[in-house]
């Protein structure tokens, strides 16, 4: 894998795996075991990591159960259109 000013450049392996650059899983919080979204844009596909629902504990105490509520709407929608 190699880093320039452009951005980062990976192999994809005959498992259709990517390796994700350290530098950039440490700058947007995404560990192992945790869930991607792939989003087709124009220029290409954006990596959006998604975070556990733990992680919105106290967040928004006056509207928690519609906040978390929403979140598993997503992961469900998410979970459908990965074949899941």
């Amino acid at each position: 894998m190699y880093g320039d000013l452009m951005g980062y450049i990976a192999k994809v392996t005959s498992r259709r795996m990517v390796t994700i650059p350290a530098r950039i899983m440490r700058k947007y919080g995404i560990k192992e075991g945790m869930r991607v979204k792939f989003v087709e844009a124009e220029t290409g596909v954006l990596l959006i990591p998604i975070p556990k629902l733990e992680e919105f504990h106290g967040i928004d105490r006056h509207h928690a159960s519609a906040i978390i509520e929403g979140i598993r709407e997503l992961e469900a929608e998410h979970r459908k259109e990965a074949g899941e």
